[in-house]
């Protein structure tokens, strides 16, 4: 049976916290677990009220360092050429 999807920013966290992939996993898997966090702090934002401001912090974070995986991936990608 699925979980819910988060209401709180805290449940937001959990999940986070839950799906993190091992620390030697490759970028790709991180990029997408970055981008993934982002959506779904996005989303919490629009119902916890309470805590919108932190949960698009957040949101922010995450696609910042989904940018840092994405630029090394291209700059790996150019380096191979």
């Amino acid at each position: 049976m699925r979980k819910a999807e988060p209401k709180t920013l805290r449940d937001a966290h959990e999940v986070v916290m839950d799906r993190r992939p091992p620390s030697d996993a490759n970028s790709s898997v991180w990029l997408a677990f970055r981008l993934g966090n982002a959506r779904l702090y996005k989303a919490v934002a629009d119902v916890d009220r309470g805590h919108h401001h932190e949960a698009l912090y957040w949101a922010g974070y995450e696609e910042r360092q989904a940018g840092e995986i994405s630029a090394e991936l291209q700059a790996k990608g150019k380096a191979t050429d």
